[in-house]
């Protein structure tokens, strides 16, 4: 039974283990149903795709509409793309220290007391007195030194697609990029909400004019297994009190 049972408990923690690329590369994750292909989808059913340029009349040689020589190419409907440019470089550096101390001394002695001290020194021994009844030494000291370093570079470019216009004109953008390389697969990305008037004419915003920016760069693949702890050691930290 304690073997049967030690199997079962083996076979658990095997079922544990995510088996989705072992012995093959990580699976991109599905392109259809996503947000932002619904987002296309459902702006273009609102007519809101890049429309051709109108035709000009005989006697202009102006051509109107978006993609015209100098028309407005900027996201600004549901369904529409534009690029993300990430340029985080950033350092912080924070030193605290403190440190105190503080000492006490009380003492108290009762020589004459209508002689009871006189008599009590007589019935006690080992030459013990009542002189000096209290005495009382203290002293505390406390010291901290704390320290934080901070630094971190990442420079990526990402296109992001409109999934929803907001009543009040914002738009809300969500985009990912998945890069396999042999057995690993790095994913990117990117969402929040910016404004139509933030957009360049180069239909480029930066990371630090996107609100309740998200962005997340990570990967998974066999790299990525070797970097975690086991499942075993995981679980043992989290029931390990010490």
């Amino acid at each position: 039974m304690k073997r049967a049972a030690l199997i079962l408990a083996i076979l658990g923690l095997s079922g544990c283990i995510d088996r989705a690329h072992l012995g093959e590369p990580p699976k991109f994750s599905p392109d259809v149903h996503t947000p932002e292909y619904r987002a296309m989808m459902h702006g273009s059913e609102k007519g809101a795709t890049l429309p051709y340029a109108a035709e000009a009349p005989e006697s202009s040689l102006w051509r109107g509409g978006r993609r015209s020589l100098l028309g407005d190419r900027r996201a600004m409907n549901e369904g529409d793309i534009l690029t993300v440019v990430i340029e985080i470089d950033e350092s912080a550096a924070i030193s605290n220290s403190s440190d105190r101390s503080r000492s006490g001394s009380d003492s108290l002695a009762v020589p004459q007391l209508f002689g009871i001290p006189q008599r009590i020194n007589r019935i006690l021994q080992n030459d013990a007195t009542l002189d000096s009844a209290v005495s009382i030494d203290s002293s505390s000291s406390a010291s901290g030194d704390g320290s934080v370093s901070r630094n971190e570079q990442l420079t990526l470019r990402v296109a992001a697609t409109v999934v929803d216009v907001l009543p009040n004109g914002v738009l809300a953008i969500s985009g990912n990029q998945e890069v396999r390389v042999n057995f690993e697969l790095r994913e990117l990305l990117v969402s929040g909400y910016v404004r139509p008037e933030d957009i360049s004419r180069q239909n480029e915003i930066t990371y630090d004019k996107i609100a309740s920016a998200r962005v997340s760069y990570g990967g998974r693949g066999q790299i990525s297994d070797m970097q975690q702890p086991r499942i075993g050691q995981q679980v043992l930290d989290r029931v390990l009190p010490f």
